[in-house]
């Protein structure tokens, strides 16, 4: 029996989270001596693969270049999975929207238990996921003969990548794999920015409820710029139509573990603890002393933000 890792990517470009599932991946072959195959699946996506091949720890990488796995919808992805499952134990991709959507249909079709969001490896078929929005952290064991696992990123540094690997790319026919008639994928509506990714950035600057409104969230711009940061927001800064909900980062937003994480006028709700709770320096600007943030950071300021970020750019 084989690990399994699917990689996420856009058909161009293999997504750095992908590493971060190769490492927990990894830390399943320790102590099973298993070796690592990752699945690339998708249309016109070779250079994908290639990408893929450079990751310490794979012994092989699977390419399906079909129209059908071009965006990746989860009907199509899961009947594939099925598929090639037979020879695997264990079953892990990212915990992300794309994830989220194929892995439960993959974990149904196989009639096992999905494990979400495992943030530790302890052993061959037990593992640690964190519950009640990141207040508990639960140990769980599965008896199943495959785990179906979606891993949380932010707890596994992302694995080395060696430019000389020699690792194989193999290409993989699926002639029998049912065609998926059930949806189709209509466009995409993606933002632009030429900062970085909230979940892949090394540093993030974040606006909550006290920004007051929308244009002032201008004023961690000039920062972000400076620190070569994202730019997120808290779950009320969202509702509240500051901005769009691409930005949020929380239990049900963008799941973060920066270097640096600068929080500006946000309370501190669980939600938003869960989300960002595990980078690893916190900075929190508020000026309500008593914000449960502030229970979290590694430095904080009670000042009114409105004073303190023209000064703290102005350092910069």
């Amino acid at each position: 029996m084989t690990i399994l890792v699917i990689a996420e990517h856009d058909n161009v470009e293999l997504k750095p989270v992908t590493l971060n599932v190769i490492q927990a991946a990894t830390e399943v072959a320790k102590v099973t001596g298993k070796e690592i195959e990752v699945l690339v699946a998708g249309f016109d996506c070779r250079a994908v693969a290639d990408q893929a091949v450079k990751a310490n720890g794979i012994g092989k990488v699977l390419l399906v270049d079909d129209e059908a796995y071009s965006s990746q919808l989860a009907e199509s992805m899961s009947s594939l999975i099925i598929k090639i499952a037979a020879k695997y134990s264990h079953i892990l991709a990212p915990a992300s929207t794309s994830g989220k959507n194929f892995m439960p249909r993959v974990a149904a079709l196989l009639d096992v238990a999905q494990i979400s969001e495992i943030i530790s490896v302890e052993s061959e078929n037990t593992f640690k996921r964190p519950i009640y929005a990141g207040n508990a952290i639960a140990t769980v064991q599965s008896g199943d003969t495959k785990k179906v696992m979606t891993v949380r990123g932010t707890a596994f540094n992302p694995v080395d990548s060696n430019e000389h690997s020699i690792v194989e790319i193999v290409g993989v026919e699926t002639p029998d794999v049912e065609k998926n008639t059930g949806s189709r994928h209509v466009a995409d509506e993606l933002v632009s920015t030429d900062r970085p990714e909230l979940t892949s950035a090394r540093v993030v600057i974040s606006g909550g409820r006290g920004m007051a409104n929308g244009d002032n969230f201008k004023l961690l711009d000039g920062i972000a710029d400076k620190l070569g940061a994202a730019v997120g927001a808290s779950r009320a800064a969202v509702d509240a139509g500051f901005v769009s909900n691409d930005m949020q980062v929380g239990q049900t937003g963008k799941i973060v573990a920066p270097e640096l994480y600068i929080a500006v006028g946000i309370s501190g709700a669980i939600q938003h603890l869960a989300g960002m709770k595990d980078s690893k320096v916190i900075v929190a600007i508020n000026k309500d002393e008593d914000a449960p943030i502030f229970s979290v950071a590694d430095y904080g300021v009670v000042i009114d933000l409105f004073e303190a970020l023209p000064l703290f750019e102005q350092e910069l």
